[in-house]
Order: C-alpha cells, then structure tokens, then sequence
C-alpha cells in the first residue's frame, strides 16, 4: 500500500524543524570558531607576553648590580692582596688650578692635594682612552668615593670581571650613591709594586687606606669597601 502524504501540518512542522536543527548546528559551529579564536588570542597573547618578559627577567637576573661582588672574579685568597695602609691624609681642601699636575708621594694616591673639580660623570668604568684625571679622581676621594684603579696586564677575562665589579659595587651600601669609580691605572704617576695590577684607595678623615692585589677579586673589593665605607671620607655630602 502506498504511503499517504503528509498532512500540510504535519510537513510544516517537520521544515521547521530541519530549520531549528540547521540554526543550531550554525550556532555550534560559531560557538566553536569564537571559542576557538579566544583560545588563538590567549595563546598569541601569552606569547607575546613572554617574548617581553623573559628577556627582561633574564637581563634583570643577569645584571651585574643585582649580583653578589664577590660572583665575580677570583677569590680573596687567590687574589694576593696585600694588607690595607694607613696613611696619614693630607691635601683636604687643597684645591689646585685645573690642568696643574700633581706629584703624589704614594702609589696610588689615598689623599693629597688636587683639582677643585671632581669627576662628576655618573660612569662606573673608564678605560686607558678616556679615564679622568687623577687629581679630579683624588678629589672624588675626598667626597667618599672608593676608586679602584687597574694596569694594562688587566685583560680578557679579569677586565670583563671588573666591569662587572665596578656596576655591583655601585648598588653597595657601603658604598653609598654610587661612590665608586673603576679607572685605568695611569704610569706618569709611578707604577704599581711587582706582582700587583689592581689597586683600591679611600680617603678617611682621621685615616687613608690603599690596598693593592694581583688578581681581580670582587671579594676582596667587597671586604675593602665595608670596612672603609663612604661616610668615613671627609666631605661625604659631596658630589
């Protein structure tokens, strides 16, 4: 027997249907391509995210202010250092003409006479090519600075160190507002004593210190700037 064709109610209801069931497949197949689409975002976004932050953190963690002095270099031990002086200090105030050279008794200088000018660059390192002149340096003395000066056998690997040395040294608090300066050794003004290539000063108010080492040893800078700390110099409200 042949079937009998649908009432024109009974199609209608099964058209809308289909079309109730196309409306939803639509509807998931949008609510998967938006779904999808934010999961695309979040994860580019991420992305992106990370791509600027982990470079800043592993610059942050790899900056050399925001390590330890003693990361850097060779041990205190190994350093050869010789025991920190005495000196009596003299020079303070003693301001001389800027461009007067200035013979200094001691190697290198602790205190003395020197340029009313003293280095007023914020730079932590100076090489041979453009290291300030000693009696501005022997001035920054006077305000609370440690200067560490360094000869021309300071290569390679210990010359890297000590420009790490010179940005950690600053965040010390010791050392106060960035009162430490790393320069070239200059020889018109004697030469270090045999065996010795790196040499610190610090001009107390009652005592000047000079300590000299063989080695780059951020130890041994660390042990020198505590124990003679910037509010011991002088004029330590100077610039």
């Amino acid at each position: 027997m042949a079937n009998k064709p649908k009432s024109t109610k009974t199609a209608e209801k099964d058209r809308r249907a289909r079309i109730e069931a196309m409306r939803r497949e639509q509807q998931a197949k949008e609510r998967r391509k938006s779904t999808t689409f934010v999961v695309l975002a979040i994860v580019i976004g991420l992305g992106l995210v990370s791509a600027a932050a982990v470079p800043a953190y592993l610059s942050k963690r790899n900056d050399p202010a925001n390590k330890a002095l003693s990361s850097f270099g060779v041990s205190t031990a190994a350093a050869s250092c010789s025991a920190p002086t005495n000196d009596t200090p003299t020079g303070g105030q003693d301001h001389k003409a800027q461009g007067t050279v200035i013979k200094y008794a001691d190697v290198p200088p602790s205190s003395g006479p020197h340029w009313a000018t003293p280095v007023l660059s914020s730079r932590p390192f100076y090489s041979a090519t453009d290291r300030p002149a000693m009696e501005q340096l022997v001035h920054n003395l006077e305000h609370g600075y440690t200067v560490l000066w360094y000869d021309k056998t300071i290569k390679g690997a210990q010359l890297a160190a000590l420009k790490d040395i010179a940005s950690s040294a600053r965040s010390q608090s010791a050392v106060g507002p960035s009162k430490f300066i790393v320069s070239a050794w200059d020889t018109a003004y004697g030469t270090f004593p045999q065996g010795k290539h790196v040499a610190m000063s610090h001009w107390g108010a009652k005592t000047a210190h000079r300590q000299l080492c063989g080695k780059v040893s951020g130890a041994a800078v660390g042990s020198f700037i505590k124990k003679f700390p910037y509010t011991d110099a002088p004029e330590p409200a100077g610039a």
